[in-house]
């Protein structure tokens, strides 16, 4: 009888993966990277291979989002490791917690000597520091437990975002003595409030008179987020706007949302408008800022994990703490609501809602409004939805309603590629149906994930916008320039090449789009649905 393989570095790895109750891994195997492949096959992991590894990056944030853990991802050395750096950069920015483990050449080759060794990299730890939240490298298999455990823990610890551990080819494949792993110890630290800046907090907003709250996507990550910013508003009688990655915070049905139109300045003045705007879990950054146009004029409090987020674009009462412990820390101090109190807050998201609608149907919005509602009415309710950078995304920011479901988009970082990557490790993670949304061009940076769909037989609808090239960069440019260059791009048939891949492929169009999607939401397996259409952005209101 042969004799029993002895264990080695990589079997540690994936022991420690599955005593951390990691069931899903994603990646590309590679040559020194290896050892890690090989020990899967004696484990319980379900491995989701990818075909580009900047999409095996998309494919774990998007597993993270949808399923609540952390996003495992194995990485081979150089050209690999460096290709999932983009997409890692969508998952520091919006704060999605994955665990990377990448290969290195030999430890003879670490340091930045030049032995000529495949793949080799003078610091590759170096270059993936811009997007994670630590580095490490392990140097002997006895490492290997600690330092995952801690990358592990590090990943979710507020604000949650990348970790990234390397270990050398010959520390995978060397026969170790390290016992099974059967335990790990991991600790992830809560970020509470300062006393103090509670109290001076919730003594602004009780004698406001007209708050208002801006829900970032601090509060949807935050254990207990949605509850705690519901009771907030409810006590304070304060309207809600959601940013984009904070649409979902409030509910667009709560009386009291005033649903997610950051880019219009009727919301745009409401947030100014306010006495005390509370702004949590969002660095009001571009976009939530109305391109900066938003100009506060009363006291604002800004409550996020991220300390550099903190008056980094307007002075603040700044609260370094997670979402819902500042949430609920504030709530607690709050003396109780007069009865008498007039309740405005209700009206005034009423109101806002109203005046965006009019402003809408005063333009020339036919096709993107029907489109938008025609999909909003074929999703299931508490479908996880997928956008990429495409000008069919940019109107779900603002018009996308939730509902129970999730909404995601690759606005943190704003990389083409997200959306169908995503999507279908989403739906691999979650066993549901989701929906992905790409224009032609960001849909050729995941084309090639249609055979990872095919292979793992995920549920993901992926509708393809196709308007010949890269639309909204075309409308920025000709609105700049008078013409727009290097916009349009040939491209493949998109429905024939799906079908290559043995995907079912639908050609549709805007009329019949929602009774397309709505039908492969009752089928199983992937499915892709090609849409010939130019859309055109709502008018910019930034300008007055």
């Amino acid at each position: 009888m042969a004799e029993p393989q002895p264990r080695n570095g990589g079997d540690v790895v994936v022991e420690t993966l599955e005593t951390l109750g990691v069931t899903h891994v994603f990646g590309i195997p590679g040559q020194h990277a290896l050892g890690l492949f090989d020990a899967i096959r004696r484990s319980d992991l379900e491995f989701v291979s990818s075909r580009v590894e900047n999409n095996s990056a998309f494919g774990a944030d998007g597993y993270a989002r949808a399923t609540g853990e952390v996003g495992v991802l194995f990485l081979s050395t150089g050209p690999g490791a460096l290709t999932a750096l983009g997409a890692l950069q969508e998952a520091y920015a919006t704060g999605v917690p994955l665990l990377v483990i990448t290969s290195q050449v030999p430890r003879r080759g670490l340091g930045g000597t030049r032995k000529g060794l495949l793949h080799q990299l003078d610091d590759q730890q170096q270059s993936a520091r811009n997007v994670t939240k630590s580095t490490a490298v392990i140097r002997e298999a006895s490492q290997i437990p600690s330092a995952l455990s801690d990358a592990w823990s590090l990943a979710q610890a507020v604000p949650a975002g990348p970790t990234w551990v390397e270990i050398p080819e010959d520390v995978l494949l060397e026969a170790t003595r390290v016992p099974p792993v059967r335990s790990v110890v991991t600790a992830i630290p809560e970020r509470m409030p300062r006393p103090d800046l509670v109290d001076e907090a919730a003594g602004l907003l009780a004698t406001a008179q007209h708050p208002v709250i801006l829900a970032g996507g601090g509060v949807r990550r935050s254990p207990g987020g949605r509850a705690a910013l519901r009771r907030l508003a409810e006590a304070l009688d304060a309207p809600v706007v959601s940013t984009v990655g904070g649409k979902g915070a409030i509910a667009f049905d709560h009386p009291l949302s005033a649903a997610s139109w950051i880019e219009d300045r009727h919301t745009t003045e409401l947030l100014e408008q306010a006495d005390v705007l509370l702004a949590v879990g969002t660095a009001i950054g571009e976009v939530t800022s109305n391109y900066f146009t938003f100009a506060p004029q009363g006291r604002l409090i800004q409550v996020d994990a991220e300390a550099r987020v903190l008056e980094s674009n307007y002075e603040a009462l700044g609260i370094h703490a997670d979402a819902a412990l500042a949430l609920s820390a504030i709530a607690d101090r709050l003396p109780a609501r007069p009865d008498d109190a007039p309740a405005r807050g209700a009206e005034l998201a009423a109101r806002l809602r109203a005046d965006v609608e009019a402003r809408l149907a005063a333009q020339d919005l036919a096709p993107e409004l029907g489109l938008m509602a025609s999909l909003r009415a074929a999703v299931p309710s508490d479908a996880h939805t997928f956008w990429d950078m495409t000008i069919a995304g940019y109107w779900a920011w603002s018009a996308w309603d939730p509902q129970q479901g999730e909404f995601h988009s690759a606005q943190g970082s704003g990389g083409l590629g997200f959306a169908f990557a995503a999507a279908l490790a989403a739906a691999i993670g979650s066993g549901r149906r989701t929906l992905a949304v790409s224009g032609d061009g960001g849909a050729m940076y995941s084309i090639a994930e249609l055979a990872t769909a095919r292979q793992h037989d995920a549920d993901v609808t992926w509708l393809i916008i196709d308007d010949g090239g890269y639309g909204i960069l075309r409308e920025y440019m000709t609105d700049a320039f008078g013409q727009a260059t290097a916009t349009e791009l040939a491209r493949p048939d998109f429905a024939a090449l799906a079908r290559s891949f043995g995907v079912p492929a639908h050609e549709s169009t805007l009329e019949d789009v929602g009774e397309t999607i709505a039908r492969t939401f009752a089928e199983s397996g992937p499915a892709v649905v090609v849409v010939p259409a130019v859309l055109r952005m709502f008018a910019p209101t930034h300008l007055g």
